[in-house]
C-alpha cells in the first residue's frame, strides 16, 4: 500500500522529493500517512476533497485482496 500511495502522490505534486509515506499496522488495520510539502497540500486534497477521496478509494480497492482495513491520512 505504501508504494501505491507514494506513486500516486508523486504524480500529483510539484515537489515529489518531499513526499513521505509511512505505514502503521495495528492488527487488521493499516494506516498509511502521506506527508507532502505545504505548497502541494491543495493538489493532493483537490477541490472539495475529490482527489483525496479518489486516493482512498483506490487504496481500499487494492486492500480487498489482502483482507485488511486501510485508512489514508494526509498530513
Amino acid at each position: 500500500m505504501k508504494e501505491l500511495v507514494e506513486v500516486i502522490a508523486k504524480a500529483l505534486v510539484d515537489n515529489p522529493e518531499e513526499v513521505v509515506v509511512t505505514e502503521k499496522e495495528n492488527g487488521r488495520n493499516l494506516t498509511v500517512e502521506l506527508h507532502v510539502a505545504p505548497s502541494d497540500m491543495g493538489k493532493v486534497i483537490g477541490k472539495q476533497g475529490r482527489i483525496a477521496k479518489a486516493i482512498r478509494a483506490v487504496v481500499k480497492a487494492a486492500a480487498l485482496g489482502e483482507k485488511k482495513q486501510v485508512d489514508v491520512e494526509i498530513i
